[in-house]
């Protein structure tokens, strides 16, 4: 018996793939990244990234793929997004190597005045319903995009979502699930049922779903171009079917949209310098969070301790409470962003940390006053960061008609607090928690990358590049590594609660003892919840190609050729 149990040791010592450890990453990585030469997409949805791989083949820009991509998952993954929400994006421009930001996010209505919810005894803008409905953004973000670097007709670029609308997809798993989930709020609204349950319920995983109205809507703008949906037919029944159910939404509402360009933001962490969106999103505050935990030994503490934790969700506190207080529409108020994002303010905000767990901190004190990510890259070195949203819940539940398409509810995002920064006007922007980033180095780009989730973008952004930067993960581990979520009161749109700490929520990995020394440090904690969606790609100049990241929380695929 004695040798059988040598023979056996030996075994085990001479072959460790049968053990459960990987043999070239960290345990938690679901899979290798993905590595092309000529062109890299990565999206929530495996046949929306093989449409991006298709234009870029057809010689599509990525601008021109990620138009494509957005499309197909507005038909794929009506959950997150579509044509009745907004969108932002980060272009990489390998021509002049600079990056560029688009703000493709929509107004709240002219007609409607913080004394309507006042006159009604509202203290906040109800989710569902036509009162949440702000311009929906995103079909003018495709045409900004596609007018600057785009290359193939948009007849060209939005055919495979056509095709797909009329012709049939088989829905995903997870798709499949917030679909039936989604039915139970909105089953009984005006063409829901029509739209999104042809067999009586919404598609079963693996069951063709056909959404023909969609692919009207999607032709008139193929063909017509921006104006059928500022200008033309399809403002005129929106406005039409907002009217109609008490809603504030006008054609002169649609005809003065237009996206903006602005300049991102960065700040440099450990050599990289992270590039973000101005608000009215939420992106500046992964940049605080950065500059508040650039001071930490991170790599000391190591992944999942709790000491490094403990300082990230301090950190995180801290950042969130100038969320509350300071993002907003920028065009109605003079928003301190340089002095938010500033090594100094990090500094002053840092020496409010302490040992324990913080019940709440002050937001600064300044002079100055569901959702999908894709990415993708092409042969000529051009990258750019998307994400798009119809918000909560599958968004508004306001279906225009038989357009095949469900409206925002961003505009649940403006507070109706008077003299808040966020605080409802009209023609404004709301708070936008959909955030794309990118991360360059010595000018250079390194990384296009963002998350899906509320309030745990941010939160996201940072624990990916810590996981790369200060623990070595490459770009798939740093994606699939257990993350952590806190939540607290700070938002910047309800009316203020009392903050008791807030909640961390752990995902299935972090060790239990490191969890139960946080709340001996004062944290209230729980497991399970929701941590987002990643996507990735990364450059390496040096070889010339590409890494691809998506990750195992969605039923996302990353693919180059």
């Amino acid at each position: 018996m004695r040798s059988y149990s040598l023979i056996f040791l030996s075994f085990i010592i001479c072959f460790p793939l049968f053990s459960q450890d990987r043999i070239s990453s960290f345990n938690f990585a679901s899979r290798s990244e993905v590595i092309a030469p000529n062109g890299m997409a990565a999206t929530s949805q495996p046949l929306a990234t093989q449409v991006a791989l298709d234009i870029l083949k057809q010689g599509g820009t990525a601008v021109d793929a990620a138009i494509a991509a957005n499309a197909t998952l507005g038909l794929m993954e009506p959950t997150g997004c579509g044509i009745g929400g907004d969108l932002f994006a980060i272009v990489w421009d390998a021509e002049t190597e600079q990056l560029h930001g688009l703000n493709a996010s929509g107004r709240s209505p002219q007609s409607l005045s913080l004394s309507y919810f006042q006159e009604n005894g509202m203290n906040q803008i109800p989710f569902y319903g036509p009162l949440s409905v702000s311009v929906p953004g995103a079909v003018d973000g495709w045409f900004e995009l596609h007018g600057k670097f785009g290359k193939l007709p948009m007849e060209v670029i939005l055919a495979p979502a056509i095709n797909y609308a009329r012709e049939g997809f088989p829905v995903s798993e997870l798709i499949s699930l917030y679909m039936e989930m989604a039915s139970s709020r909105f089953a009984k609204e005006p063409y829901f049922s029509s739209t999104y349950m042809p067999r009586g319920h919404t598609p079963k995983k693996g069951e063709l779903f056909k959404n023909p109205r969609l692919a009207t809507t999607l032709e008139l703008i193929a063909d017509k171009g921006r104006k059928a949906f500022y200008k033309g037919e399809i403002a005129k029944k929106i406005v039409a079917h907002m009217q109609e159910i008490g809603g504030f939404l006008s054609l002169d509402d649609f005809k003065n949209h237009q996206s903006e360009w602005v300049d991102p933001v960065s700040t440099n962490y450990r050599g990289y310098d992270v590039w973000e969106l101005p608000p009215n999103g939420q992106g500046i505050a992964a940049l605080q969070m950065l500059n508040i935990l650039e001071k930490f030994d991170l790599r000391s503490m190591g992944f999942g301790s709790a000491e490094y934790i403990h300082a990230f969700v301090e950190a995180k506190k801290l950042a969130f409470e100038d969320r509350a207080k300071f993002y907003a529409d920028p065009a109605f108020n003079k928003l301190p962003i340089d002095k938010l994002i500033s090594k100094s303010y990090a500094d002053e905000r840092r020496k409010l940390m302490g040992k324990r767990a913080a019940r709440s901190y002050p937001a600064g004190i300044l002079k100055d006053g569901d959702t999908i990510y894709l990415t993708v890259a092409d042969k000529d070195g051009n990258m750019v960061s998307l994400i798009q949203s119809n918000y909560k819940g599958m968004g508004s539940g306001v279906i225009p008609g038989e357009l095949g398409f469900m409206l925002q509810d961003r505009g649940a995002l403006l507070s109706l607090e008077e003299g808040h920064y966020n605080v409802y006007e009209p023609g404004k922007r709301p708070f936008h928690t959909i955030i794309p980033a990118f991360v360059t180095k010595d000018g250079k780009p390194f990384m296009s990358f963002g998350l899906m989730g509320g309030s745990m973008q941010p939160q996201g952004h940072v624990q990916v590049l810590i996981n790369m930067i200060d623990f070595d993960m490459n770009l798939q581990e740093a994606g699939d590594a257990p993350r952590i979520r806190h939540e607290g009161s700070t938002d910047p749109a309800g009316p203020r609660k009392m903050n008791d700490g807030g909640t961390i929520y752990f995902e299935s990995g972090i060790d239990m003892i490191e969890i139960k020394k946080l709340v001996f440090l004062g944290h209230k904690v729980t497991i399970g919840g929701s941590y987002g969606g990643y996507q990735a790609i990364m450059y390496d100049p040096k070889e010339g190609v590409y890494y691809g990241a998506s990750e195992f929380r969605k039923d996302g695929h990353a693919a180059g050729y």
